[in-house]
């Protein structure tokens, strides 16, 4: 299956945080999109492995996924291994993504820059034909995906695109509320987080409409991106 967007996530829940508007509004207009989870997220001081499966799936089918995986890393001890490289550059000529997202180059939660490098030298490794991998005995063919962007977390980073997605930025709060045991709950008798308080929905809002204000539209998320970006028209500029 080839895939227009493979995003990659640390734990369950980062991709629909930090970029949930964008893939509900590519889900929307027909595009293949998928989500490799890291980790079970099974360090998380709420909820169990057991309950983020069930809440990763509901999310899956909210934004329409054609395929979820995870790749059970460790919560907390994700490891720069070659190991874990090939994973994620299995999983890369697998569905040989047009575009892959993966998760902030700087962030609250070590793991998250950890999986923001780990994925993005995965993401170039994978173009080389002297790697070798095979999935089922398949051998896989070298493929390196045309851009890769890195989502926007807990930290702000100032972007390097932001992206319209005024459509889908009030749906974005439904699909985060598929995480039930994470966030705001008041009949939850867990401990709080930092992500558990009902004004953290509020906080996510503000950062999209923050973000499209920078457009002149209403909603907006952003990315960051290690390289030059080059566009054939400058009229198509925003």
């Amino acid at each position: 299956m080839k895939l227009d967007i493979l995003a990659f996530g640390a734990h369950p829940d980062d991709v629909e945080i930090s970029a949930g508007a964008t893939l509900l509004r590519y889900a929307r207009e027909g595009k293949k999109i998928g989500i490799i989870d890291l980790t079970e997220g099974e360090l998380g001081t709420r909820g169990s492995i057991e309950k983020r499966y069930q809440e990763a799936s509901k999310a899956s089918g909210f934004i329409g996924l054609s395929v979820r995986e995870n790749l059970n890393m460790g919560d907390g001890f994700i490891d720069h291994s070659h190991e874990n490289k090939i994973k994620i550059i299995e999983c890369i000529r697998k569905y040989n993504p047009e575009l892959v997202l993966c998760n902030s180059i700087q962030d609250r939660h070590p793991d998250h820059a950890k999986g923001a490098k780990l994925v993005s030298e995965a993401a170039f490794l994978s173009g080389l034909r002297k790697i070798e991998t095979a999935v089922d005995g398949i051998p896989q063919d070298a493929y390196r995906p045309a851009m890769l962007l890195h989502y926007i977390q807990d930290y702000y980073l100032a972007p390097d695109v932001i992206l319209d997605v005024s459509s889908t930025g009030a749906e974005k709060i439904d699909l985060i509320k598929c995480y039930d045991s994470q966030f705001f709950d008041p009949k939850s008798n867990e401990p709080e987080t930092p992500i558990s308080g009902s004004e953290f929905f509020t906080n996510i809002e503000g950062r999209m409409l923050s973000l499209g204000r920078e457009l002149g539209v209403k909603y907006g998320e952003g990315f960051t991106i290690n390289r030059t970006l080059g566009v054939k028209d400058l009229f198509a500029l925003k």
